[in-house]
């Protein structure tokens, strides 16, 4: 990368941006925000009343807390897990 990339805000890893599309800065933002974040790990079942692996997605609450929300892979009931703060 050289002087003059670094300077306009370009980082390694993210193309810059075409030229009608305000700031490269503000075109890699949104393209991280289209991604959705992924989480895999245990939360517990309330319905099985065990923890329970799982694959989700990461959202936002109300609260500004990050969650993972997910499917149990047993019973099909919806399993929550809080992350913390966004």
């Amino acid at each position: 990368m050289s002087a003059i990339e670094r300077e306009r805000g370009y980082r390694d890893g993210c193309t810059p941006a075409p030229y009608w599309e305000k700031t490269h800065r503000q075109a890699c933002v949104e393209r991280r925000k289209k991604m959705a974040e992924t989480y895999k790990g245990d939360a517990y079942c309330v319905k099985c009343k065990e923890k329970r692996e799982f694959e989700g997605t990461v959202k936002v609450s109300e609260s500004g807390r990050r969650m993972a929300q997910g499917i149990c892979p047993v019973c099909g009931t919806k399993v929550n897990r809080i992350l913390g703060k966004a």
